[in-house]
């Protein structure tokens, strides 16, 4: 009897141990902590990718090239600042212009002493030629006289406004408003006309961004541009704030047959002096507007053995895994063309440890696209 109790007591202790067993030991797991956003409407651009690489060109670029010849008295601006047109640049010594013109004036006034004192020469020859008592050889050469000393005077008169000239040449004006380069003639030097550069002003208010597009986009480019003008960005390394705005303003009349591109050209108003001539910038051509797309950040999509999914998180904490169609990218954000819908809540953060079913515990919401 007392082996019959004691048998069936080791029997008991071993259903007791198996039952206690890890393998019939259920522990439920934690939430998975994770990243999420709101799915939100946004309006996009749709822009030229990849963004071309442009570059900044002055609207217009003038060389500043003495018209007389002579010796710099004076420097009257600073180089490298801005210049207004018809500020003075440069003084030449006006003492040989102004020799010059006082002696163009004297020959005038010779000459029309000349001519009054001919004038009445040819009036008697005139009277005396009517009576017959000079021949016509003295009349003709008495007419030509008169008519010699008028073209004498006339040529005096182009001279004098020649030197008049020359005189408002040795003050050297700026031609536009712009921005002055580095000064290559100093006082004291003497310049020759035409041939040295005094000086090269940029024109930077506003500005050319210059670069070329796929010729695939020039239809779409044209299209739209019969309706509106194309809105431009233009960014560079170490920019700070936005990047400028401008429009676009050309379109080349030929694709270069050598890199299946049309070059164009946008102007920005560059008020604040951000892009600089000879500089290289990405350019950001917005061709039309997505109007409220369905958004999520881009960290939410992942890609799978069936395409790319995102995982929803659903009311009661635990996620779906849903196929989604991706748009154009803006930014950090992707337009979802199907699958999702504004106001559902997606993971952007800890997907490697999840699967269908889990449960999961939102740590932070990421920034919501605004409206």
């Amino acid at each position: 009897m007392k082996q019959i109790l004691l048998l069936a007591l080791t029997v008991l202790l071993w259903v007791a141990i198996a039952g206690c067993s890890p393998a019939n030991i259920t522990t439920a797991k934690p939430p998975a902590p994770v990243l999420t956003a709101v799915v939100a409407e946004k309006t996009i651009p749709v822009l030229i990718d990849p963004a071309p690489v442009g570059h900044v060109e002055p609207v217009s670029s003038v060389k500043i090239r003495p018209q007389v010849g002579g010796i710099i008295s004076a420097v009257n601006f600073e180089e490298g600042r801005e210049v207004k047109r018809g500020d003075s640049l440069f003084t030449l010594d006006p003492r040989p212009t102004q020799a010059a013109l006082e002696q163009a004036q004297a020959n005038l006034q010779r000459d029309l002493a000349q001519l009054e004192n001919v004038k009445i020469q040819f009036g008697r020859d005139e009277k005396l030629f009517a009576q017959s008592l000079i021949s016509q050889d003295q009349y003709d050469t008495s007419r030509a006289a008169v008519d010699g000393l008028n073209g004498t005077i006339a040529a005096d008169r182009a001279a004098v406004t020649n030197a008049e000239l020359n005189l408002q040449y040795t003050d050297i004006r700026s031609p536009i408003d712009g921005r002055t380069g580095s000064l290559l003639f100093h006082a004291g030097n003497v310049v020759k006309s035409p041939d040295d550069v005094l000086l090269t002003i940029n024109q930077i208010h506003p500005i050319y961004v210059t670069f070329a597009v796929p010729e695939k986009y020039l239809p779409e480019i044209r299209e739209e541009m019969r309706t509106h003008q194309l809105a431009v960005t233009a960014s560079f390394e170490n920019l700070s704030g936005e990047p400028p705005r401008g429009k676009l303003t050309f379109i080349d009349n030929a694709v270069d047959e050598s890199t299946g591109t049309i070059e164009l050209k946008a102007t920005f108003a560059n008020a604040d002096g951000q892009l600089w001539p000879g500089q290289f910038v990405r350019v950001g051509v917005t061709l039309n507007d997505l109007t409220n797309a369905v958004v999520v950040p881009s960290q939410a999509l992942q890609t799978g053995q069936n395409g790319t999914f995102v995982y929803v998180v659903k009311a009661d904490k635990t996620v779906e895994e849903r196929p989604v169609t991706a748009g154009v990218n803006h930014e950090d954000w992707v337009v979802v063309n199907s699958g999702l819908k504004p106001g559902e809540v997606v993971v952007t953060d800890g997907q490697l440890r999840l699967a269908p079913g889990a449960t999961v515990e939102a740590k932070a919401a990421a920034a919501t696209p605004a409206p």
